[in-house]
């Protein structure tokens, strides 16, 4: 049995409504103290959507400032040589829509930005989001329209930046499970290509 909530009524009732303070943190363009917050973030998640609403996230990851902040409306996060499938640059094509979140590992709080996006080939400020002497293939635009601070309530229910409590061996290897997914391929060979020495050979 299950009680699905279906209006904005049943909801409220059940979660309450935010204080005054939560409810008006929203801003509409990055104020130096979000700026500094994308200088310190190795790591985000870009979620976008198909045309037909589907939606896909993604995570984004370089060295800490990867995000490159045109100014206080636009920033430009890099797209480093990947798998291919480019799911969320195809989603954007069809709807700009998108929503992101960073974050600095060790602290709970979060980031979000949300804003409409474009797909850029080449750009001056390429050359801002060089590593290890690559320019990014492409760059995913974001005017910003939403960014505020998000609490830290999940990462301390699951004490994710403690390293005592990581199990990274609870699944099987990435390799193992492409086999338990039916892939006729070696399982050596599998795993030697997907070690994490030859997995960086190549980030760039």
């Amino acid at each position: 049995m299950s009680r699905e909530v279906t209006t904005v009524e049943e909801l409220r009732a059940i979660v309450g409504h935010p204080t005054q303070l939560v409810a008006d943190k929203v801003a509409d363009r990055l104020s130096p103290v979000y700026q500094l917050w994308l200088r310190a973030s190795p790591l985000g998640f870009v979620a976008t959507f198909d045309a037909d609403g589907r939606v896909d996230v993604s995570p984004k990851g370089d060295p800490a400032g990867f995000v490159h902040i045109i100014d206080e409306k636009t920033i430009a996060i890099p797209e480093r040589p990947g798998n291919k499938r480019v799911d969320g640059f195809l989603n954007v094509l069809q709807n700009p829509r998108v929503g992101t979140l960073f974050v600095i590992p060790g602290r709970g709080d979060t980031m979000r930005v949300n804003g409409s996006a474009r797909v850029i080939a080449d750009a001056d400020y390429f050359d801002a989001m060089v590593v290890q002497g690559k320019r990014p293939i492409l760059a995913l635009e974001i005017g910003v329209e939403e960014v505020f601070f998000h609490c830290p309530k999940a990462f301390l229910r699951s004490d994710a930046w403690k390293p005592e409590t990581w199990e990274p061996a609870a699944v099987p290897s990435v390799a193992q499970l492409i086999k338990m997914m039916g892939a006729d391929a070696d399982l050596d060979q599998l795993e030697a290509a997907l070690h994490e020495d030859n997995v960086r050979k190549a980030l760039y």
